[in-house]
């Protein structure tokens, strides 16, 4: 092609683009042209009846993609074997944290986890590191995943304050949602932490709870990046997408307020006696029965509902825009591109 070609000239037919030459933009490339693998469609460009499109080629967000085109899904912070067992087991040793009262005896006196919780503080953030450690070791983290890391932590640090504590209404979910979705189970996982420490920080909102509040929103940024991308042997986008994650976000809420009810659950609800209260080295099933009756009087109807509702609207209202955003972030930041630096 001619360098002084006007932007919105077309190709003549069966014209073969030279290699690593990218069409201009706003393109049109008519039938029978053939783009080599590797090439990039720009913004506004199209592809018209016929055209060959190799399977590796980059699709804009607003380009138009042939019928059989897969979109594939960059993680941010893919997880090898190193970080996969380190993320078992944290997530062991934190479900163990929460549902210990269940398998041994706890003392209603100690309220609310005040003399262990500490401790589980201390040893989850150095969990965490080194989850990060592992990651810059085995080159899985790069600087464009840190920062986007620090970025969407700030914003859902301000976000959650918007609406935290009135009727259950809670905006840190969805966040962790789409980002778990677009960027990965790994970068969910940390955002979640790193989000409601944050979020902390912000709010002066440091006490026993908050390691337990980290580990919930980080299992579900986990899940959120564990749906599947294909269901039915049919890929999930569009509507069908974000009617999983509403579906995710419905469930996510429920689970979040599951666990949190269950960190203070036996020292609160131990300490007043009754039928709803925890009994110390009770029977299992007698322990876990009253802590569901529990969880529905006191918060099901309100406050996880409401965190519910909160999920399904922004997910509905707001989901396809972010998605489109953070995944336009994603292909522009290139995480699985490989530095070369051979002159």
């Amino acid at each position: 092609m001619n360098a002084d070609s006007p932007r919105d000239a077309a190709l003549p037919h069966n014209t073969a683009q030279p290699h690593d030459t990218a069409p201009p933009h706003d393109a049109v490339l008519p039938s029978g042209t053939a783009l080599p693998d590797g090439a990039a469609l720009p913004h506004g460009s199209a592809l018209a009846g016929g055209a060959a499109s190799p399977s590796n080629t980059t699709l804009d967000s607003n380009t138009s993609s042939p019928r059989n085109t897969t979109l594939t899904r960059q993680a941010a912070l893919p997880l090898r074997w190193k970080s996969t067992l380190l993320l078992i087991v944290v997530s062991l040793a934190g479900l163990a944290m929460f549902l210990w009262p269940l398998f041994t005896s706890a003392d209603p006196a100690d309220f609310q986890h005040a003399l262990d919780a500490p401790f589980v503080f201390a040893a989850l953030i150095p969990l965490l590191i080194v989850l990060v450690l592992a990651q810059l070791a085995e080159g899985g983290l790069d600087v464009k995943a840190l920062a986007l890391l620090g970025v969407l932590s700030a914003v859902n640090a301000v976000l959650r304050p918007l609406g935290a504590g009135v009727g259950g209404i809670e905006t840190v979910g969805f966040l962790l949602i789409v980002a778990g979705r677009v960027f990965g189970p790994g970068f969910g996982f940390a955002l979640g932490c790193t989000s409601l420490f944050a979020s902390a920080l912000l709010t002066a909102g440091v006490g026993p709870w908050l390691p337990y509040q980290m580990l919930s929103c980080a299992w579900i940024g986990l899940g959120a990046g564990l749906l599947p991308d294909r269901l039915c042997g049919r890929a999930v986008r569009g509507w069908a997408e974000t009617a999983l994650l509403a579906f995710y976000g419905i469930a996510a809420a429920y689970g979040f307020g599951f666990l949190m009810n269950m960190w203070f659950w036996p020292f609160a609800a131990g300490a007043s006696g009754g039928a709803l209260a925890y009994i110390p080295g009770g029977a299992l099933l007698d322990n876990l029965h009253r802590f569901v009756s529990f969880t529905l009087v006191t918060s099901t109807a309100l406050w996880d509902t409401g965190r519910a509702i909160t999920d399904l609207v922004a997910v509905l209202v707001l989901g396809r825009p972010v998605l489109g955003l953070l995944r336009r972030a994603s292909r522009k930041a290139s995480f699985d591109a490989v530095a070369d630096f051979t002159p």
